[in-house]
């Protein structure tokens, strides 16, 4: 096997695996909720409904692939918002998005080798906010295609989604192809259904709430990013 592309989710894999308070999120979200001069207008009635609002979006990507955004979140739990207030929001997720310390080396080892470097993340944040984590971090430029759900129709474990990935980073046989990424439905099983290889990166404690309906078996699995190297290596003769 020659190996085209390496294409990596995004949450959990290249960047570390956190535990998140998501009352607290909800509240940060709120935030964004335009202000009425109504009795109902209350912040942590506004964090119960977007949170669980927040239960139906990934219901969706779950259950139907089916991507959403910031705003469908808003819609769902019944509240007008400004896109300019979501700094709260912003804000609170900012230490869970730092960049693993071995994903520059192991992108640049992978241009080194010709093989091209793919993300695809389930998402529903803007593109500007994950090109900007990765600017930041100093690994955008060695990015050659990525795809974010919310402005795609699909999630993963969806082929369609998958596609997309192939075709941002211009290849053509998924047989040629990677996947890596931290979840065994959306990730491995789905990578597999659309053709890819996959490698496991098994440090995520992924919530019972987010296991899907089938858990696929990695075609290899690797306790760190740096064992990504490795693996690749063997596969790409």
């Amino acid at each position: 096997m020659t190996v085209d592309a390496v294409i990596f989710d995004w949450g959990g894999t290249l960047t570390r695996w956190h535990d998140v308070d998501f009352h607290a999120e909800s509240l940060a979200l709120a935030a964004a909720v335009v202000a009425t001069p109504s009795a109902d207008d209350d912040r942590m009635l506004h964090a119960k409904r977007l949170h669980e609002a927040g239960s139906v979006v990934w219901g969706w990507s779950r259950e139907q692939q089916r991507s959403a955004t910031v705003a469908d979140l808003f819609d769902v739990a019944g509240l007008e918002h400004d896109p300019d207030l979501l700094t709260a929001y912003y804000e609170f997720w900012l230490p869970h998005t730092q960049t693993d310390p071995e994903v520059a080396p192991l992108f640049t080892w992978l241009h080194e080798h010709g093989i091209k470097v793919g993300v695809l993340s389930n998402t529903i944040w803007p593109r500007a906010w994950h090109v900007g984590f990765f600017e930041r971090d100093g690994v955008a430029h060695l990015i050659d295609g990525d795809v974010y759900t919310s402005e795609i129709a699909w999630t993963k474990p969806s082929p369609h989604a998958f596609a997309a990935a192939l075709e941002a980073v211009g290849a053509s046989d998924p047989a040629r192809c990677v996947y890596v990424g931290d979840r065994l439905f959306d990730d491995v099983w789905g990578a597999q259904n659309a053709g890819l290889r996959t490698i496991h990166i098994p440090h995520s404690a992924i919530p019972a709430e987010q296991i899907g309906h089938t858990e696929g078996v990695p075609d290899a699995v690797a306790n760190s990013l740096a064992e990504v190297r490795r693996i690749v290596a063997e596969w790409h003769r």
